[in-house]
């Protein structure tokens, strides 16, 4: 508890950036309180591993209490931050209602960023996302549940569209996942459907982009060729100009206007920085660009609060990549310069990116990897990437079922976590429709005044 003598920092998300940090202010003599919204840290990059039945949630997702268990000075908190005060100092939390205010003498901010639909937030409804637990295991459910329904229908336009997958974004996400379902289709689901043929499945992969995987460069070439090789049709210079529910029209280069049929379409193009971005920027003075990320000083803090420290997704500062690494090294860096603070010394002027290389895999053995000047791909760099993948997940048990996973997967044909049901492809619809009031209205306890109507009638379990 805090006493008054020790200093208090307030870290807000789970992610690589916040968790990196609390973990490097272990032995600080300081008072760590990390909210998040979700009770979990998740390593994003394997989500589509979940998606696609390979690994578990709890694989990829461990409690972020359980991590941070051993660590007396931090305390774990369960919220969504809605509101930060500079100038009171203090960060609003809540949580089903529940609202808890938090007060900081030092803060460090990594929100993270969602899925960004360039301004049609209404295909989500038919597009999801891929940016949480409940994104990958609602895909998991549309994508094994498109195969189910196809078994049962008679109308073959019907089993065409059941059997096509759309994928928007050709960066590494989308990549990934086009590759997974296609080898889905061709291997794991090959023998299991007696009516149906699910290597016919149709995998396309959109963007607007002239390239797969444009930060690769050359690579982007090979990975092109190998995503024809396993049956994936790349569509370049598409853009996509509407989602509904029985498929998606693109708009090609030329101008023209199509329509592909597709009961299954998946959003993995753009990214938007949490909406504190927006807050910190205009109580500041810093700018906010279109994607929401704000713009900070060399040393990761804002104009005139060197007690505020924003990292990871977040941040706009010299075309840093929104990738894992930044979040990392920026949240260290934060920490870092938080425990000099405390003890009187002078900060790092900058926070200088130490660029570790990019990865990405298309299909069982074969990857590509940019090291610095050294580009791989093939088998060697998809050995690379299972090392480097394996040594960031956090605990040795997520390690060791993780590879035993991959065995299954990768040597043999198998998926062990196949598991959907109609609650996870439409949970996320139902209380978007429900909306928040419902949830309150379901958890019991204290509330506020205007206490919330149940919609449903039903009694809580």
């Amino acid at each position: 508890m805090h006493t008054g003598q020790r200093p208090r920092v307030v870290i807000v998300g789970s992610g690589f950036g916040g968790l990196f940090a609390a973990q490097r202010l272990r032995k600080a003599p300081v008072d760590v309180t990390l909210v998040a919204k979700t009770t979990h840290h998740l390593f994003q990059p394997l989500l589509y591993q979940v998606a696609t039945g390979i690994l578990s949630p709890g694989e990829i997702a461990p409690a972020t209490r359980e991590i941070l268990r051993n660590q007396e000075n931090t305390r774990v908190v369960l919220g969504e931050v809605t509101d930060v005060d500079l100038e009171a100092r203090t960060v609003t939390s809540t949580v089903l209602g529940r609202t808890t205010v938090h007060a900081y003498d030092e803060l460090i901010v990594a929100a993270g960023a969602g899925q960004s639909y360039f301004g049609n937030d209404h295909f989500a409804e038919f597009a999801p996302g891929m940016k949480s637990i409940d994104d990958a295991l609602e895909l998991r459910g549309r994508i094994f549940g498109a195969f189910e329904l196809a078994e049962l229908a008679t109308d073959p336009a019907e089993i065409d569209r059941l059997l096509t997958f759309v994928v928007v974004g050709a960066g590494p996400t989308g990549v990934e996942m086009a590759g997974q379902i296609a080898e889905l289709a061709r291997r794991t689901l090959q023998r299991d459907f007696t009516t149906i043929d699910p290597t016919s499945a149709r995998v396309i992969l959109l963007d607007a982009a002239p390239q797969v995987l444009p930060p690769f460069g050359s690579l982007g070439q090979k990975a092109h060729k190998r995503l024809n090789e396993i049956g994936i049709e790349v569509q370049l210079g598409a853009m996509v100009t509407d989602v509904d529910i029985d498929g998606i029209v693109v708009k090609d280069g030329d101008g023209h206007q199509r329509r592909i049929h597709a009961a299954t379409k998946i959003w993995a193009a753009g990214v938007q920085a949490s909406p504190l971005g927006t807050q910190l920027g205009e109580q500041s003075g810093a700018a906010v660009d279109r994607a929401g990320r704000i713009s900070v000083q060399p040393d990761l803090t804002l104009p005139c609060h060197p007690e505020v420290h924003v990292v990871g997704d977040m941040i706009s500062l010299n075309r840093l990549p929104g990738v894992a690494q930044v979040a990392i090294q920026g949240g260290r860096f934060a920490a870092d310069a938080i425990k000099a603070r405390v003890a009187g010394r002078a900060t790092a002027p900058e926070f200088r990116y130490h660029d570790k290389g990019s990865m990405a895999t298309i299909s069982r053995f074969s990857a590509v990897a940019q090291i610095g000047k050294i580009k791989l791909s093939g088998f060697i760099a998809w050995m690379m990437w299972l090392v480097v993948h394996l040594a960031y997940i956090v605990g040795f048990r997520s390690r060791v079922t993780t590879v035993l996973h991959w065995m299954v997967s990768f040597l043999g044909r198998g998926r062990s976590e196949r598991v959907a049901t109609q609650q996870q492809v439409y949970g996320r619809l139902a209380l978007e429709e429900l909306g928040p009031d419902f949830e309150v209205s379901k958890t019991g306890g204290q509330r506020h005044s205007g206490q919330p109507v149940d919609v449903t009638g039903r009694q809580s379990a």
